[in-house]
């Protein structure tokens, strides 16, 4: 069965298998996530919806299902016909989401005992840029299109700024107005790299890479000097499509809230993405996520 369940989810993640719409209305919870590696994506999912899905019988939830899709199009796409329920995204896709498909965010997701970070701007100490002001005619190292913490958050605080953003042919291409030319690294390691070797002229990364040695090298770090910062946001967090029913809605919350303090739940919670808690969205998170909203909406407009 377990076999049978993995090869449907690749086949939906292709998109050459189609069942019909199957909402938590007619008792099946879809777990769905954005990936470009959906075996292994799988094996991350299942056991938590496993671990939900019979604690939500008195709601009548009596199946679940995991579908993946390539990109937050397509995932907009699931949740606006109803194909999904429930997403597990980062702070900057979950507000996408939020935009294009009416998601809803339910739970901020704590992981590795972290709920909150923020994005950390930098450059060679030697470069005489001491500030973001200071980037304008520059260069800068994004990580890729889908990062919160490497571009959707920064390019955000960018623009707030009035620093205008033009994408670059390459590391190499020079900037020839005010503006601040931008590059994806694709990696955080990459981002460093590029800023040390003096490709590029800044980069930036979340607080939690930048005090991480695999991608921040010791030895790349002494000669780099933190030159701004944005405001914290949520790590992660969990969004249910905006038209689920309020009764499974409220018991999914709670089952998740709760799975914490459950020693059935805790390897299943581990293996989502290294979760260690799922945590209200209090008003300082619900204020974090609509700056995060903002900024998106800002590059999607001005940028992209």
């Amino acid at each position: 069965m377990a076999c049978l369940r993995r090869l449907a989810t690749l086949l939906l993640a292709a998109s050459i298998w189609a069942t019909p719409a199957s909402a938590a209305d007619d008792g099946v919870l879809v777990l769905g996530r954005i990936s470009d590696d959906p075996g292994t994506h799988y094996g991350q999912l299942e056991p938590l919806l496993d671990y939900v899905v019979p604690r939500m019988a008195d709601v009548g939830i009596r199946e679940g299902r995991i579908l993946m899709a390539r990109d937050s199009q397509q995932m907009a796409s699931y949740l606006r016909r109803g194909r999904v329920d429930w997403v597990t995204e980062t702070a900057g896709t979950g507000m996408l989401l939020r935009e294009r498909a009416g998601a809803e965010p339910l739970l901020v997701t704590e992981r590795d005992g972290t709920s909150h970070y923020h994005s950390i701007f930098f450059a060679r100490r030697d470069s005489g840029i001491e500030s973001l002001d200071d980037l304008r005619g520059h260069r800068i190292a994004f990580q890729r299109p889908s990062s919160t913490s490497a571009y959707f958050a920064p390019a955000g605080e960018l623009l707030a700024r009035g620093i205008e953003l033009e994408i670059l042919l390459s590391p190499l291409d020079r900037i020839g107005t005010d503006a601040l030319g931008y590059v994806f690294a694709r990696s955080e390691l990459n981002i460093a790299t590029w800023v040390h070797k003096e490709l590029v002229d800044a980069g930036v990364m979340s607080n939690l890479d930048w005090t991480n040695p695999r991608r921040m090298p010791p030895a790349f770090k002494a000669d780099l000097v933190v030159i701004g910062r944005t405001e914290d946001y949520p790590r992660a967090v969990e969004l249910v499509r905006g038209d689920m029913d309020p009764r499974v809605r409220e018991r999914l919350r709670q089952v998740l809230v709760e799975a914490a303090g459950d020693p059935d739940a805790r390897e299943a919670m581990l293996r989502f993405f290294q979760t260690t808690r799922f945590l209200p969205v209090d008003p300082a998170s619900q204020q974090a996520l609509e700056r995060i909203r903002t900024g998106v909406a800002r590059v999607r407009a001005e940028v992209e």
